[in-house]
């Protein structure tokens, strides 16, 4: 297709406003049940925020964990949301996600180029009853993108701050871990060389690297499917207004890629699948506590969401309620310098979980167990800093830490590291008083916080807040450092440090709306032809993030749910989860 230029005027059956997951998925969902489907996409690229993240899916009793052999049970499930959601479980949205995930699974594997595979990743909370160890979580299959054709140089590239030189790394610790070994082991160096040559090879012949994983797979996989199928995908189209006849909304006013407007008429109606708000610098300020208080709040979502979606659907009485007490997936990050005055947004997914690395606020104390989830370790920083003007942790550790793990966008030895003290995002201290000082922290409690910590982590214990006490704690830690492989004394000096600021990587908050997606107006009412999935609808888990993939899981279930209401073929399930034994720490 190689960016098609739509017609000035357009009829379809369903329009799709946004090219992630859930738009993506609730198109082809209707395609293939019978509609005539468009999507339209106002950024230069496809994929949104999926093609950034790391293409992980929660769908509890999925195909992948019954083929291994991995049993769970519905009651267990069910215990575990009602624990995680708290006041916000919805008996009704949980229970069609639950019924409708494992047939949503088989039928875009069976139907479309989207595959899955099994990962090993526990519940974020497997302590909390109903929650497992193994089994809940699948990942979108590796993908060669030479597929999408014309289309590849569509597809958005991956986060650049999280790959090496626009490398991708595998989701499994055994491709990072040959990264972290490639300096101590012969075997891992051989099979760093291997990628590298591969990925420099794909660099000079298409420009970037065409072997993706994670969510980069996972857009690419949707959309590829959505060529096949002959739904064309608009991009530099954006939706302006929502038309509305008769009090039904009939379709969308979008500006065209070669300029004036483009008119589009649904029959059956417009979803809404825009990505959320994580970039509407007026609704964050009301929905975030640190940005209330003065605090600074930085991204790594596209920029493209801007909350569009809210908009557009309270123009014609559609209604977001900021109800969560954390309402979005908060992402601890740091700003990257990256010349010329461009920064990047680097998310620490990985450093927090490694022996040797502790998190302290300006007062220089830990705050909390800092191998917990992004999103645990973001609401801790945002309470730990109520009050303060600024809302920031330090990661701090020794030289030999650094050198074997890396801090942040800096990589581990043999990759030098001078760049970034001159820039300013790497500092250091050849004492923990100098480097306190460097970064602006309380140098007695500092020293006085490595010294209580190092006391407990000379025998692998956390004594102040447990670390390593779970399978999900040490899922990402080092296997290798024993006893715990999250715990490890903070030796000699030098010492480094990299600032953390809040991010997110989606809102939580969104558009009230039916089980089926109707957008709901202010007394509840579906407002006809309207609907809406992915974030920029409410999510399922109240604020909380029980797990690895409980954002794009209910995503991708519900533009399944979505897709096949519109299309008049929404029918009980025929996939289950079966009430067999629980299977609680398994692993």
């Amino acid at each position: 297709m190689n960016h098609p230029h739509p017609p000035q005027q357009i009829e379809c059956d369903l329009l799709v406003i946004g090219s992630g997951a859930g738009g993506l998925s609730t198109a082809l969902t209707a395609k293939k049940h019978g509609l005539d489907v468009v999507v339209i996409e106002k950024e230069e690229v496809f994929g949104g925020t999926t093609a950034f993240s790391g293409g992980v899916l929660w769908i509890p009793g999925n195909p992948q964990a019954k083929k291994a052999g991995i049993a769970d049970s519905r009651e267990a499930v069910l215990e575990y949301m009602k624990n995680e959601t708290g006041a916000f479980y919805d008996e009704a949205a949980v229970g069609a996600f639950l019924d409708h995930a494992p047939a949503m699974v088989d039928f875009f594997e069976r139907e479309t180029e989207v595959k899955f595979v099994p990962t090993l990743y526990p519940d974020y909370h497997p302590t909390v009853p109903g929650g497992v160890d193994i089994g809940r979580s699948i990942l979108a299959a590796p993908y060669d993108i030479r597929g999408l054709g014309d289309d590849m140089p569509r597809l958005r590239p991956p986060l650049q701050t999280i790959t090496f030189i626009g490398m991708m790394f595998n989701s499994s610790n055994a491709d990072l871990k040959h990264f972290f070994n490639a300096t101590r082991s012969l075997a891992s160096f051989a099979y760093v060389a291997r990628r590298l040559a591969t990925h420099l090879k794909e660099l000079a012949l298409y420009r970037r690297g065409i072997k993706v994983t994670s969510g980069n797979a996972l857009a690419a996989r949707l959309a590829k499917s959505c060529f096949d199928l002959g739904i064309p995908i608009y991009t530099r189209t954006g939706a302006k207004e929502l038309s509305v006849e008769d009090g039904r909304v009939t379709g969308a006013i979008a500006s065209a890629p070669q300029g004036g407007e483009l008119r589009l008429r649904a029959r059956r109606g417009v979803v809404l699948a825009c990505g959320g708000f994580s970039h509407d610098l007026a609704r964050i300020r009301q929905a975030y506590p640190h940005l209330q208080r003065g605090g600074e709040h930085l991204s790594p979502v596209p920029g493209g969401n801007t909350g569009d979606g809210a908009r557009l659907a309270e123009a014609v009485g559609g209604r977001v309620e900021l109800r969560y007490k954390e309402p979005s997936a908060w992402m601890p990050v740091s700003r990257v310098p990256m010349g010329k005055g461009r920064f990047g947004v680097f998310p620490h997914l990985l450093d927090r979980y490694k022996p040797g690395i502790i998190g302290v606020t300006r007062k220089g104390r830990r705050f909390c167990n800092e191998s917990e989830s992004y999103h645990d370790v973001g609401a801790a920083m945002i309470k730990a800093c109520a009050g303060e003007n600024e809302t920031a942790m330090w990661l701090i550790c020794d030289q030999a830490t650094l050198a074997k793990y890396g801090l942040g966008y800096v990589k581990p030895a043999p990759m030098p590291i001078g760049k970034f003290l001159r820039n300013g995002y790497l500092l250091k201290g050849n004492t923990l008083a100098e480097l306190a000082r460097n970064a602006g922290i309380d140098a007695t409690a500092l020293e006085h916080t490595v010294a209580d910590y190092n006391q407990g982590a000379a025998k692998g214990e956390d004594r102040q807040f447990g670390r390593g006490s779970t399978a999900f704690n040490r899922y990402l830690a080092d296997p290798d450092n024993k006893p715990n492989p999250c715990v490890a004394p903070i030796g000699k000096g030098p010492y480094y440090a990299v600032k953390v600021i809040m991010g997110d990587l989606g809102t939580f908050d969104g558009l009230r709306t039916s089980v089926v997606g109707e957008v709901l107006d202010h007394a509840d009412r579906p407002i006809p032809g309207l609907f809406s999935v992915g974030n920029d609808r409410a999510s399922i888990m109240g604020g909380n993030y029980p797990g690895a993939g409980i954002t794009l899981g209910p995503i991708m279930t519900f533009g399944y749910i979505t897709g096949r209401h519109v299309a008049g073929a929404l029918q009980p399930p025929v996939t289950q989860v079966e009430p067999t034994e629980d299977v609680r720490h398994a692993a």
